[in-house]
Formats: C-alpha cells, sequence, structure tokens
C-alpha cells in the first residue's frame, strides 16, 4: 500500500526532511516535511487523476489534527448508518479546529464508495478558494501514523503554540518568540500573526547574532522621539 518514508536533508532555501507515499484505491498521496525560514511544516497532497490538491499544516497544526482524527479512527469501521449508502456525502463526525490564525474542518463522511477523511485549511486570503484532502476509509489509519511518526522525530521544539512561547501583542499584531535548535544551530524565530486576517510571516535569527540585533534595538529605542 505504501513504499515508506525516506529521509533526506538537501541543503537549500527550503529543505525537504521526510518524504512517505501511500497508494488509496486510484489516488496518490504524499506526505511531506519541510523546513524554511518561518519554521518546519507539514504538507500533505491528494493526486488524482485529473487533479491535485494540497494542505498546509504547522507543527502546532499537526498536532491538533492527529489528534482530532484519533478520536475518529474508532468510527471507520462501524456499520452504514442506512440500508444503503448516500449518494450524496453525508457527515459522522465534525470538528473545527483554530490554529495559527489558520481554521480547519476535520470531516468524517460517507458516500456509496465508503467513508472518508476530509481536512479542510481556511485560506487566509478571502478571495482564494478553501484547499482540501480527502483519505478513503482504507487510508486514514496510514495517514495517521504516518502524521504521528514526523511529529516525534520532527516536532520537538517547533511548537509555536505553545502558552510558554513568549508573546509581544501590539495594535492589531501578535509577535511570538520561539527558540529552536536545527543542524545549523540555535536560533530565535519572530513570527508576526495579524490578529484580524491570519496573515503570519516570519524571521529566523541565529544565536550568534542576537547580542548585534539587541544593541541595534536598543538603539532606536535609546533615539525614539529625537529625530
Amino acid at each position: 500500500m505504501s513504499d515508506g518514508s525516506v529521509e533526506r536533508g538537501t541543503k537549500r532555501v527550503e529543505d525537504s526532511l521526510a518524504t512517505h507515499q501511500l497508494t488509496v484505491q486510484y489516488k496518490r498521496y504524499y506526505i511531506d516535511v519541510n523546513e524554511n525560514t518561518r519554521g518546519r511544516y507539514i504538507k500533505i497532497a491528494e493526486l488524482g487523476a485529473n487533479y491535485k490538491s494540497r494542505i498546509i499544516l504547522s507543527i502546532p497544526a499537526a498536532k491538533a489534527v492527529v489528534n482530532e482524527v484519533s478520536k475518529m479512527l474508532p468510527l471507520l469501521d462501524e456499520p452504514s448508518t442506512g440500508e444503503h449508502a448516500p449518494k450524496e456525502s453525508s457527515l459522522i463526525k465534525s470538528e473545527t479546529l483554530n490554529v495559527d490564525g489558520r481554521k480547519f474542518f476535520i470531516d468524517l463522511k460517507e458516500n456509496d464508495r465508503g467513508r472518508f477523511l476530509r481536512i479542510a485549511q481556511m485560506p487566509t486570503n478571502p478571495r482564494q478558494t478553501r484547499q482540501q484532502i480527502a483519505v478513503p476509509a482504507d487510508g486514514v489509519e496510514e495517514v495517521y501514523k504516518v502524521l504521528s511518526d514526523y511529529l516525534v522525530k520532527f516536532g520537538e521544539g517547533h511548537d509555536q503554540e505553545n502558552t510558554n512561547t513568549p508573546k509581544v501583542t501590539a495594535e492589531n499584531k501578535s509577535f511570538l518568540f520561539h527558540h529552536g535548535k536545527n543542524d545549523r544551530g540555535e536560533f530565535v524565530r519572530i513570527s508576526e500573526i495579524k490578529l484580524n486576517s491570519g496573515y503570519r510571516n516570519a524571521i529566523t535569527v541565529p544565536m550568534s547574532a542576537l547580542v548585534d540585533f539587541r544593541k541595534e534595538l536598543d538603539s532606536i529605542i535609546a533615539n525614539q522621539g529625537k529625530n
């Protein structure tokens, strides 16, 4: 059903840390862990005969999704809700998540082809359509296992939603300060989140530059209002 996980570590602007491919019915899925200057994230891509769709999960979002999917696993093998499964999708269980300023919908549904899990991600730009993937029941447990394994291997130190993460709120923005470590050394990642739109951006400052970084900030603060 799958050909397993392959870890790799190419050095480039965006690093690919691991990938996993599986085939369920007539669909292929790729589950990747990537890292860029904004942090680590998990991408799940669904490839059908004539289409491709994907969702992007930060590490905190992936943890929240895994938690909800674990509650739906026992429902995958339950008998159908009726004598004949509906041609149109019917909803069995649904959860809504708000993580990292984004909204996610986790839906367990059923139609005449069987039960399936749909994960939808609302866009930060209202002019864009929402992104979503749908996994047939036969593949849900493996997707859950791969995500769980990725969080153990790659999630530590990348949970920006941790309540202990230092945060500064000013006007309509929040700034999160995350201290982390990777194969290139220690760093501080500063994430900027616009509270009303869900827009997010980040910079990563190496620990070796923090003293100079602070000096420049102190100079700006000291000279505030003098110019």
